[in-house]
């Protein structure tokens, strides 16, 4: 009975001594990430592989963000994903992003796109806006050089840390 008495006081002070410690948390965010686009303005063909890299940096993405605790993932439904694919792109859609975050239950909506301008020069572009009032809440973009899994990687993992997460 004491113990639990000065474990409760204990519990108690720590409370007292950091104020507004509960009072500063934040709700954390649910996030409907609807992929990655390649803006192709090179004068190359897109290929296959960078496809692919998309698919990769999405994966990362929902990983990195899951993993930080500050986020929470929000899987797009289903039934939902055709519309998606099927309708603009989201960068140019007036808004869907959006409405396709609010259906989906998630309170953020997220998109990347990778402009490859050639096979030395790209840079990776990702937005986070609030679903409800169309706030952004993170734009960011971050050049990479080569046109590889690797520096691809590189990149969208130094923005998570750097910018999104403000890591070391």
């Amino acid at each position: 009975m004491i113990l639990k008495a000065a474990v409760l006081a204990t519990l108690l002070l720590v409370a007292v001594a950091t104020p507004g410690l509960a009072a500063d948390a934040k709700p954390v965010p649910r996030v409907a990430f609807l992929g990655f686009a390649l803006i192709n303005t090179s004068l190359e063909p897109t290929r296959p592989d960078e496809e692919k890299r998309l698919q990769m940096l999405g994966d990362l993405l929902r990983d990195k963000l899951d993993a930080s605790g500050r986020f929470e993932m929000v899987p797009i439904p289903p039934e939902q994903q055709p519309a998606i694919a099927a309708g603009p792109e989201i960068r140019n859609c007036n808004g869907c992003e959006r409405d396709y975050a609010k259906r989906a239950g998630a309170d953020w909506a997220a998109w990347g796109t990778v402009q490859k301008v050639s096979n030395l020069i790209l840079n990776i572009n990702l937005y986070m806006e609030e679903a409800r009032s169309g706030k952004m809440e993170f734009a960011k973009s971050v050049d990479i050089r080569g046109n590889t899994d690797e520096s691809w990687r590189h990149g969208l993992d130094h923005m998570i840390r750097h910018n999104l997460l403000n890591q070391p």
